[in-house]
């Protein structure tokens, strides 16, 4: 099979912790370009992964007709502009969570794929994870009756990410802790119950990193702090979603005044529970002949970047849809919008 020439655009923290190796391992894949505005980190890619070219330029990597797709993985404000013209460049995209910063946009985006019938996948890795699957098909087997609550926290002690850099600029990241970490969970929990959206009541705070010089932490990834930098996204969010099914209710901060990390989403049914220790595995509650049963299952758990990564190579080729693709991610784009809707407001936000 003759090897799908890529480029990935952006070599940062995710391009190295997530993409660029299992792509490298690919047998039937070339990495023809690796991009970054750092020529320094487009040029390690190309030394630790053996890609052809290292520039700074993504147009470059555009232009070359045989490159067939694309990874963008660049901060959230430049997924729209470089998705685009990528797309309008008649490649194939993986784009990195969030899709952008705005629905709007990310309908956009959506619009222009299918307009040009190129593939266009999102970095929604927790479908992939085998935690997730299992979960999924228990509710499909109703394992758990009807489910009618979700919870879910992503809250950690004084951990804001890169503070006064891009992550705490609202013009840079479209949001705060909510993008960053809320999108998946989130995401997460749409992907297993299949909801759509009724009404969102929010509140998002930004209290402990507002005063860049007064933040005390203990490490910082992304960092180190810019004390001439701005934050000015949430640190912490919380909130409650109605939906045609279950409900959902929510509390995720980056930087809380309580020592304690959280990271687990509780699936409520009338017949089972599940806790979901996040990116990790799960505990299955139930009643079994009168007798309170907790089912701790044992299975392997492949890479979920890798996985991914291989569902949007076969994509390409195959032409069929994934559960990553856009158009089962834009209800996940739509919530947030709804969650900061409802939070500058004040007041509830009623979907259509």
């Amino acid at each position: 099979m003759e090897k799908m020439k890529i480029a990935v655009i952006g070599c940062g923290k995710i391009a190295n912790g997530a993409h660029l190796g299992p792509l490298s391992a690919m047998q039937d894949v070339e990495i023809t370009y690796a991009v970054d505005l750092i020529a320094e980190r487009a040029q390690a890619a190309k030394s630790q992964y053996a890609v052809k070219e290292a520039v700074t330029d993504y147009k470059i990597a555009l232009a070359d007709k045989e490159v067939e797709a694309v990874y963008v993985l660049t901060p959230n404000y430049s997924h729209y502009t470089i998705t685009m013209d990528a797309l309008r460049a008649g490649k194939h995209v993986f784009c990195e969570k969030p899709i952008t910063t705005t629905y709007a946009l990310s309908k956009e985006m959506a619009e222009e794929a299918n307009k040009r019938n190129k593939m266009l996948n999102i970095g929604v890795c927790n479908r992939y994870h085998k935690s997730v699957e299992i979960i999924k098909d228990y509710v499909e087997q109703g394992k758990l009756g009807e489910i009618y609550h979700i919870y879910c926290s992503f809250r950690s002690y004084r951990s804001i990410p890169g503070l006064g850099g891009a992550f705490t600029s609202k013009k840079e990241s479209g949001g705060g802790v909510l993008i960053d970490w809320g999108v998946h969970y989130l995401d997460l929990i749409l992907y297993i119950i299949k909801a759509k959206i009724r009404t969102v009541s929010a509140n998002a705070y930004n209290k402990l990193g507002r005063d860049i010089g007064a933040y005390i932490y203990k490490d910082m990834w992304a960092g180190p702090a810019n004390p001439d930098g701005i934050c000015d996204v949430d640190d912490m969010v919380s909130g409650f979603i109605r939906t045609g099914g279950a409900s959902i209710s929510f509390n995720g901060a980056w930087a809380q005044n309580i020592d304690q990390n959280e990271t687990f989403i509780d699936f409520m049914g009338d017949k089972g529970g599940v806790r979901l220790q996040y990116c990790k595995d799960f505990t299955f509650y139930t009643v079994e002949n009168g007798i309170l049963q907790s089912v701790k299952p044992n299975y392997n758990i492949p890479n979920m970047y890798e996985r991914e990564d291989l569902a949007f190579i076969e994509a390409v080729r195959t032409g069929q849809k994934t559960r990553s693709h856009i158009d089962q991610v834009l209800e996940s784009a739509r919530l947030l919008d709804a969650i900061y809707e409802s939070a500058d407001k004040q007041e509830e936000i009623r979907l259509s």
